[in-house]
């Protein structure tokens, strides 16, 4: 760890910081970041580890052994890393949020990260604030070769007789909504960012017919489905859009898929319920590394299986996107410090 001394900062931070790297000998208050930005994996940490001066670490108990610590700047940017999937998500921000080792109240939290998408509502490299986040998971399912005749497929909602009804019990994640006016004003700061493309996405989206397929990659919002599961192809796709429609009542409409955003929103929840995190302070972007199907002229498994130019894209864009909105809030500190500012004229359905 660097010295301590040589980053200026406020005392309650250096003194946090020296009780971490200590082992919790000095008693101290706790650290108070403006932003913490939520990544799964290495390489979507990466681009924030190398572009901004978050070379301050503070090992946390309990996160995961391969990303065991939160990279904080002088500023107040925070970096942490869960390790993907549900269970490390939850485990990582449940460890963050109980910790003696932050303040998460006025906290704004950015998860960051790389997903599929619908090439009808994006493409390689594109990123999309989410208003919705859908557990793709929490239902009943039939092998589609056992299905009675009729049936669009073998996907129930839990108590439900048939597909389409609605669910007759739950475990209360399935479905968040995300604080409507600092998802606006998210987008309304970074629509005009610029994004970064390559040749072989380019070449890649011919595969497609879709028109937002084929376009250069943008910024928008839509709604992310999260699932362990990596599904693949047309037909599983179809049917998840089905019960977005149906956990939203109509109101949402997917077009990236993940695998941690439901269970890192159910840890956060938990830690508002408690006190300690605001969620209305919580925004979440994901940018398409690949297409959560196959082209006209594809399989599935060709699809899954193809190297499709995004991954690179997809990690250097929500880096760009999402520290636009970041160094908003911290630039601006006395503005966003007591809530969210009045969003400018800028919407996207």
């Amino acid at each position: 760890m660097r010295s301590i001394r040589r980053f200026n900062l406020p005392a309650p931070l250096a003194s946090a910081i020296l009780m971490a790297a200590s082992g919790g000998v000095l008693a101290a208050e706790p650290i108070k970041p403006k932003v913490m930005v939520i990544t799964m994996f290495g390489a979507e940490a990466k681009p924030w580890l190398e572009g901004e001066k978050a070379d301050i670490k503070i090992p946390v108990p309990g996160f995961a052994k391969d990303y065991p610590d939160v990279a904080c700047s002088a500023e107040g940017l925070c970096v942490l890393t869960t390790a993907m999937g549900y269970a490390n998500a939850a485990s990582t921000l449940s460890a963050l949020v109980h910790s003696d080792l932050f303040d998460l109240k006025q906290t704004y939290f950015i998860i960051a990260g790389i997903a599929g998408v619908d090439p009808s509502k994006g493409t390689l490299g594109s990123a999309h604030w989410a208003r919705f986040a859908i557990d793709g998971s929490l239902r009943h399912e039939i092998d589609p070769r056992q299905i009675p005749e009729g049936w669009s497929d073998g996907v129930l909602a839990l108590g439900a007789k048939t597909p389409g009804e609605k669910a007759q019990w739950g475990a209360g994640t399935e479905v968040y909504r995300l604080n409507e006016s600092l998802l606006q004003k998210a987008f309304a700061l970074s629509q005009e960012t610029e994004l970064a493309d390559n040749e072989d996405a380019e070449a890649y989206r011919a595969h497609y017919t879709q028109e937002a397929a084929k376009e250069k990659p943008g910024v928008s919002i839509c709604d992310t489905l999260s699932s362990d599961s990596y599904w693949h192809g047309a037909m599983i796709a179809e049917g998840m859009a089905r019960w977005v429609a149906l956990l939203t009542e109509g109101e949402g409409s997917y077009c990236t898929t993940q695998m941690e955003d439901n269970a890192t929103l159910t840890a956060l929840r938990r830690g508002a319920d408690a006190g300690l995190v605001d969620f209305d302070r919580i925004a979440l972007l994901r940018t398409a590394s690949n297409f959560d199907r196959e082209g006209g002229d594809q399989t599935a498994v060709e699809s899954l299986t193809a190297k499709s130019g995004g991954f690179g894209p997809s990690t250097i864009n929500a880096y760009r996107v999402a520290s636009t909105v970041a160094k908003a809030i911290i630039s601006d500190w006395d503005k966003w410090a007591g809530g969210v500012p009045a969003a400018e004229a800028a919407s996207a359905n």
